[in-house]
C-alpha cells in the first residue's frame, strides 16, 4: 500500500542558494535591509533553529512574519534507543504519519549518521526488515537531511561527521530527493559535511549511478553486493533481474573515488571459501574496498548470522589475495539497529509510550 504524501512544501525541501535567494526577495518585498536575508539563512542548516520564534536576534514583528510564510517543520520523534556501545536509533514520524529510522554511530571523534530516503522499500533483500514493509514513499530533501538537522537541534555536540545512505529505502529509487539533500549536507550554507564524509549506498541503480556519478562533488559510492556471483546474488537480492552485475560494475567505473562493497555474510548463503575467492576477483578488478557486514539477527528472521571464526576466516582469505578488506564490528545488538527493525517492531505492537534504553555511551 502506498501513502499519499501530505508533507507541505517548505523552505527547508530547497538547496542553500536557491533558499537564499528566496529569504532575499522575501526580505526586499519587505523593504527590510538587504542584510536581513544573509542574517536568515544560518538558522535553516549550519546554525538550527527549531522555530522562528528561537530567534532572539530578530524583532518578534519579523519572526512572526517569517513563522507565517516560511514555518519550519520538525520531524517527531517517536522513539529513542541507545545501545551500551553508544549507537542510538531515532524513529521519526513524519507529517503523514509514516515513520522512518536513523542510526548515529560513535567511534572516537567520528560521528556518523545513517540516514534514510524512503518510508518503506521496495526491493524485497531477504536479509533487510525493511523491504518486509514494503515501499510507502519518497522522502523529500527536508525529510532526508532533516534527520541530521533533528539531531543537532536536540544534541548538539552530536552533530554529525559523517552521513551514511544506508538506512530505510533505496536511495537511488529516490534520485529528486536525493540530489538536493546531498547539495544541502554538503554545501558550506548548509550542513556543511564534506563530499568525501558523504556515502551513497546503492544495491545497483543504474541510472540513478549515472546521476550521481555526473555530478562535481567526490561523494563516495557504496555498492551492496552480497555475493560476486550473479545467480547467488539473485537468490539475495531480486534486483539483479533488473539490474545484472555486469551493468552496475560498468557503471560504478565512472567514479573517480574508490568505491566500496558491502557485504553482509549469511551462514551458508555468501559465505564459502568460493564465496571469497569470487568476491576477490572481482575486487581486485574494480580496486575495490570491501566491508564485511556481521547479518544483523533482528532484522532476518530464518536467516543464520557467520559464525566470528568464519567471519575471520573470509576475510583472511580475502587479505591474502590482495584485498583490502574490513570486518565492521556489529553495533547495537542490545537494540533495534537493524535497518527496519524497530518500525517494524512499533507497528507489530499496539501504540504506547516507550522510553528509550537506559543505558550510557
Amino acid at each position: 500500500m502506498t501513502t499519499r504524501r501530505t508533507t507541505p512544501a517548505t523552505i527547508l525541501d530547497l538547496p542553500p542558494a536557491e533558499a537564499a535567494s528566496r529569504l532575499a526577495g522575501w526580505c526586499q518585498e519587505r523593504n527590510l535591509p538587504a542584510f536581513r536575508a544573509r542574517q536568515l539563512l544560518p538558522y535553516l542548516w549550519s546554525r538550527p533553529l527549531p522555530a522562528w520564534g528561537d530567534a532572539t536576534d530578530l524583532p518578534r514583528s519579523l519572526r512572526d512574519q517569517l513563522q507565517a510564510d516560511w514555518p519550519l517543520p520538525r520531524l517527531d520523534l517517536a522513539q529513542e534507543q541507545i545501545s551500551s556501545d553508544g549507537t542510538r536509533k531515532f524513529l521519526w514520524r513524519l507529517a503523514d504519519g509514516e515513520a522512518i529510522e536513523s542510526v548515529l554511530i560513535p567511534s572516537g571523534e567520528r560521528r556518523t549518521l545513517c540516514i534514510s530516503s524512503q518510508a518503506g522499500c521496495a526491493l524485497g533483500c531477504i536479509f533487510c526488515a525493511t523491504g518486509r514493509m514494503g515501499f510507502r514513499r519518497n522522502l523529500s530533501p527536508f525529510e532526508i537531511a532533516g534527520q541530521a538537522r533533528e539531531v543537532i537541534l536536540r544534541t548538539p555536540d552530536l552533530r554529525p561527521t559523517n552521513i551514511v545512505f544506508m538506512g530505510m529505502g533505496e536511495p537511488l529509487l529516490n534520485w529528486p530527493g536525493v540530489d538536493v539533500a546531498l547539495t544541502i549536507l554538503n554545501a558550506p550554507e548548509g550542513l556543511g559535511i564534506g563530499a568525501r564524509h558523504i556515502t551513497v549506498s546503492t544495491v545497483g541503480i543504474v541510472p540513478g549511478m549515472q546521476a550521481l556519478a555526473a555530478r562535481p562533488e567526490q561523494f563516495r559510492l557504496a555498492i551492496s553486493l552480497h555475493a560476486a556471483d550473479p545467480e547467488r546474488r539473485l537468490a539475495l537480492m531480486p534486483i539483479e533481474k533488473k539490474y545484472h552485475l555486469a551493468e552496475v560494475l560498468q557503471a560504478a567505473r565512472a567514479f573517480t573515488k574508490r568505491i566500496t562493497f558491502e557485504y553482509v555474510l549469511i551462514g551458508g548463503r555468501n559465505d564459502t571459501d568460493r564465496d571469497a575467492d569470487q568476491l576477490a576477483r572481482l575486487a581486485r578488478r574494480m580496486s575495490a574496498l570491501v566491508n564485511l557486514l556481521p547479518l544483523h539477527p533482528g532484522g532476518a528472521p530464518g536467516l543464520t548470522p557467520t559464525a566470528p571464526a568464519r567471519i575471520r576466516a573470509f576475510a583472511d582469505r580475502l587479505l591474502t589475495q590482495g584485498v583490502e578488506a574490513v570486518v565492521r564490528r556489529s553495533r547495537g545488538l542490545d537494540i533495534s539497529a537493524a535497518c527496519g527493525q524497530l518500525r517494524v517492531e512499533s507497528e507489530a505492537r499496539p501504540a504506547r509510550s516507550r522510553k528509550p534504553a537506559d543505558a550510557t555511551p
